[in-house]
């Protein structure tokens, strides 16, 4: 029977250049713990490719326990303009009811709220967008809740737009924050930045908790692969361990604020891409 106040927080797994010990680890946590649900902040591919989405959606069929899944930026299409702007997720074959599920779970309720955009006003696409529809979406899914019920958010570039306006990491996402406060949310959970993170979000309307998966992938940055591990106490609180395989605790795994360029080092022989490609469709690797 799964255990109605724990939840499994999964970000950045990147197949194609995933950690397969950390996978298996993680898929037994999940067949003995019997969580409520895994929740994957976005960035299951490492470039889009068919078959990466396939060895994903076998991984994620195979656990036991409701998925909902957020697109990332790594997740559209890469060297194919065409079908990343047209068919973004006709990869996701197999999985497509999982992609941007929200959940209704005993006393919790799951959003989801799209950040990935196929394309921007910007010369960087792999960095967020909030756009008005994304959060109207959202917020009327918020508002159809059954009062009482603790909310999650679940999205892929954490809500916060540090450095100058032209470089914000997700546009729209203090707009965005301002309204989920207004809303009392508990938490929006994100990926990303391959970093856990625990952090407050002052808005005008209050603070918001922001809470960071890292990555299940080899493209580390400062912590080792893991997940997060959330249980809702008796009293409501939110506890959020950051699970990891070199038994690292959790206030040690944690960074103390979201970078705003969290690139992990560059593989040896992973492709560039082609000179003539789509200026930037093709984006950095986070």
């Amino acid at each position: 029977m799964a255990d109605s106040t724990l939840l499994f927080h999964l970000s950045d797994i990147h197949f194609g250049l995933e950690h397969n010990r950390a996978l298996d680890w993680v898929a037994a946590e999940i067949t003995e713990r019997k969580p409520a649900a895994v929740l994957i902040t976005g960035d299951l591919t490492m470039r889009a490719r068919r078959r990466e989405f396939d060895a994903a959606r076998d991984w994620i069929l195979s656990l036991d326990a409701p998925v909902t899944v957020e697109v990332g930026n790594h997740d559209l299409p890469y060297f194919n303009p065409y079908e990343r702007f047209f068919a973004p997720y006709r990869k996701f074959h197999g999985m497509e009811a999982m992609v941007e599920r929200d959940l209704d779970l005993p006393g919790i309720a799951i959003v989801s709220l799209k950040t990935a955009a196929r394309m921007q006003p910007r010369l960087d696409w792999s960095k967020g967008w909030v756009s008005d529809a994304a959060l109207a979406k959202c917020l009327a899914a918020i508002d159809a809740v059954t009062p009482g019920k603790k909310i999650l958010v679940t999205v892929h570039h954490p809500l916060v737009e540090v450095g100058t306006r032209g470089t914000a990491l997700t546009r729209g996402g203090t707009k965005a924050l301002a309204e989920l406060a207004k809303r009392n949310v508990t938490a929006v959970l994100s990926g990303h930045v391959h970093d856990p993170f625990d952090l407050m979000q002052q808005t005008v309307n209050g603070p918001v908790r922001m809470i960071g998966a890292g990555t299940l992938s080899q493209r580390i940055r400062s912590t080792p692969q893991s997940f997060n591990e959330l249980r809702f106490g008796p009293d409501g609180s939110l506890h959020v361990e950051a699970r990891n395989l070199q038994h690292v605790p959790t206030d040690a795994m944690k960074i103390d604020s979201v970078p705003e360029d969290a690139m992990p080092p560059r593989d040896p022989g992973e492709p560039v891409a082609p000179v003539n490609a789509v200026p930037r469709v093709d984006p950095p690797l986070y």
